[in-house]
């Protein structure tokens, strides 16, 4: 079985979601090629070939992929299909923005976001808010995937494989990138943070984020998340924001300060390895899938926890 990895990159630096989803890939069985569609993206490019297990990398070089427009790297993926069995993404917003494309032009269901590939044509993926998990059997003759690249480990260096070239279709132009506005930080990437410290409604405003949760945060080396209703509250960015609608995270270590736990955030950090959870409120769901448990006012808790941390050299 042959497949092909989409990889995600900013045409510098490899994305940790890539090794994520060729864990997947290779699970599927058969040789991995690797597929890095920028501009000037040979760092990218070279780091994929490092990765354990990918046969070949393949680098799609143009300036109308520069950006990772969809329609453009849609049409690179189509292009190279009929050599493939499979055409895997993470499930990120470029991967989800992508692959329904190429579905939708091959005439074939997309499988979306797995957490487990049972065998080369049987998958498992999470429904109603990861309350139940669907086993899927393809009869397609071409499988396209997204990966949940929190379910699968990242795979490690070792590899060397070759880098080759590969022709781009002429610009389809259907869109074009007009801007982007970085926010810049010195934290981890939340989906890629080893710790996580999140907070809930029960900080009653974003003042109380920077008073309480960024102390424990810098000493951990932590990146800094949230719950809905801290989102839709207006106490910090939308992009902070873990859940079913939010971002799907599994750090080392969880800690949900004053979240009660409702389904769609556990749905979006229940795989983590270790949860921590400090709430008043000693009914909280949120205990339920907590490995540690605090029943605590958070506003004294976590000064506490901070001393402790500085005393431990942290």
């Amino acid at each position: 079985m042959a497949v092909l990895l989409l990889a995600e990159h900013s045409n510098a630096v490899l994305s940790p979601a890539t090794a994520k989803a060729l864990s997947a890939a290779k699970a599927l069985g058969g040789d991995v090629h690797v597929l890095v569609a920028g501009t000037d993206c040979q760092p990218a490019a070279q780091a994929a070939a490092k990765l354990d297990g990918v046969a070949k990398v393949l680098t799609a070089d143009a300036p109308q992929l520069a950006n990772g427009l969809a329609e453009e790297v849609a049409e690179v993926l189509l292009a190279l299909a009929g050599n493939y069995d499979a055409i895997i993404a993470p499930a990120t917003a470029a991967g989800k923005n992508v692959l329904p494309r190429v579905a939708a032009r091959l005439d074939v269901m997309q499988i979306s976001d797995i957490i487990k590939v049972v065998s080369a044509d049987t998958f498992e993926r999470p429904i109603y808010a990861g309350n139940a998990i669907q086993t899927v059997q393809s009869g397609d003759g071409k499988k396209v995937i997204t990966v949940r690249t929190a379910a699968f480990p990242a795979v490690g260096e070792g590899g060397n494989a070759a880098v080759e070239s590969v022709s781009v279709p002429a610009a389809v132009g259907a869109s074009q990138f007009e801007s982007a506005e970085l926010t810049k930080s010195d934290r981890p990437e939340l989906t890629s943070a080893r710790i996580i410290i999140s907070g809930g409604r029960g900080l009653g405003n974003g003042e109380n984020f920077t008073k309480y949760i960024e102390p424990v945060a810098d000493r951990l080396g932590a990146a800094m998340g949230a719950s809905r209703a801290a989102v839709d509250a207006g106490f910090v960015p939308n992009d902070w924001q873990v859940g079913q609608t939010g971002k799907v995270v599994a750090p080392d270590l969880y800690v949900a300060v004053g979240i009660s736990g409702a389904i769609q955030h556990l749905a979006g950090m229940k795989d983590s390895k270790v949860i921590v959870a400090i709430n008043k409120d000693g009914d909280a769901p949120i205990f339920q899938v907590a490995d540690y448990g605090l029943v605590a006012d958070l506003f004294e808790a976590l000064p506490a926890l901070d001393a402790e941390l500085q005393k431990a050299g942290h």
